[in-house]
């Protein structure tokens, strides 16, 4: 129990850093007003979400980044970094984006392959 509690710790610094040293969203896109990030996750092979949930993204402060991470407990060095998507997908004014993500982390001996999928709704001025 204390190694899984010192390795999430671990994992929370390094995203920290990783957002601390990362772009802010509205030096990369100054027009922008509003975004929210609709995000349904479910099992490899599996058409029934597990969770949804919406990340709404406040940004003055935010970086340009995004990372979610893996909903399964279990699962080691997984995650979704779909920065490229959106950041791309924001920088030509998409006011509706979506897509999908597999994880590629480990839960014991297998790879995980949690499924993410996200619509991304933007407001611009």
């Amino acid at each position: 129990m204390q190694r899984r509690h010192t390795d999430a710790a671990a994992r929370f610094e390094a995203r920290r850093q990783r957002e601390q040293e990362a772009p802010r969203l509205l030096t990369e896109v100054p027009s922008l007003e509003g975004l929210r990030i609709e995000i349904e996750e479910r099992r490899s092979g599996s058409t029934v979400a597990e969770a949804n949930h919406i990340r709404r993204v406040v940004i003055e402060s935010a970086p340009a980044l995004f990372i979610i991470n893996c909903g399964d407990r279990d699962c080691h060095d997984g995650g979704h970094d779909v920065t490229y998507t959106v950041m791309s997908s924001l920088r030509r004014g998409a006011a509706r984006f979506e897509g999908e993500d597999v994880c590629h982390g480990n839960v014991r001996t297998t790879t995980c392959g949690r499924v993410i999928r996200y619509v991304g709704i933007a407001t611009y001025r």
